[in-house]
């Protein structure tokens, strides 16, 4: 695990800027909790992390913005790619730490265009994100693998699937894999980074046993070791506005994130010759 900041400019980690979409097949798993305190996690670590709420309901923005329906976002961009980038940033109180918002075109997508009608436009917005020298981007998708999703997993180089710890839910990720397996014959380079089992409940057996039972049924390095639980803390948070690592009760929580986001830089760097930036 990292300690203290961590400096990458000065890596290969700017000259491939890594675009995470966080991804899930039904909502309901977590997904922008995950999508938020993972990106906190990198920019406490000393990494320039934006945060793209690219689901039309607009959950990031929400979350962590009360004003976030007043900014335009993604997909103003996709309706007019001649928005500049610094238009659509949004800083937060952590200097690394940057978001962008659905925007107030995100009904734009809610006619149920088909994937490949927009993957020109968000490859251009991730490549416009990326020359404002973020070291990485997380993309919290709307549900599915399909539309709009599919073109952003498409268009990033990397993607983790969040998946609630329970035994209906386990049964669906063989069919999700097998999905992320066709957008990868568009995208061949695509690293499915693995399962993240969300929402678990220590104290609940059912629970437990879905976990283990996901843990059976996939290779070891396609299921995260860390899982993050189920906890009213995530809730308050959000209430608040904040990420949880910012709660004044949060440090418990914090520690979950900073472990994900040590096994993500640890599956990254193979791929992307970051190896030299962490020592």
């Amino acid at each position: 695990m990292l300690h203290g900041h961590v400096h990458l400019a000065h890596t290969p980690f700017l000259q491939r800027v890594i675009s995470l979409a966080v991804s899930s097949q039904k909502g309901g798993v977590g997904k922008t909790t995950v999508s938020i305190n993972l990106a906190h996690a990198f920019a406490r670590a000393g990494a320039k992390t934006l945060l793209i709420d690219a689901d039309p309901q607009g959950s990031v923005g929400l979350s962590l913005t009360r004003q976030s329906r007043l900014l335009s976002g993604f997909y103003d961009y996709l309706a007019d790619p001649s928005i500049p980038m610094e238009r659509l940033i949004v800083p937060t109180r952590l200097e690394t730490f940057s978001l962008v918002a659905c925007g107030q075109a995100s009904d734009y997508e809610a006619g149920g265009n088909g994937m490949g009608t927009h993957l020109a436009r968000v490859r251009s917005f991730l490549r416009a994100a990326a020359s404002n020298q973020f070291d990485i981007c997380i993309i919290d998708t709307a549900a599915g693998l399909f539309g709009i999703t599919g073109d952003v997993i498409v268009s990033s180089n990397s993607v983790i699937i969040p998946q609630q710890s329970e035994p209906l839910g386990i049964r669906s990720v063989p069919k999700l894999l097998d999905g992320l397996s066709r957008l990868r014959l568009m995208n061949p380079s695509l690293n499915v980074l693995g399962v993240l089992l969300t929402m678990v409940q220590n104290n609940l057996a059912e629970s437990l046993e879905a976990a283990n039972a996901l843990r059976q049924l996939l290779p070891a390095e396609m299921v995260f070791q860390t899982m993050i639980p189920r906890d009213g803390l995530f809730v308050r948070a959000s209430a608040r506005g904040l990420p949880i690592g910012a709660m004044e009760d949060g440090a418990g929580a914090q520690v979950v994130f900073d472990s994900l986001r040590a096994e993500i830089e640890a599956k990254i760097q193979p791929a992307s010759g970051l190896h030299a930036a962490y020592g």
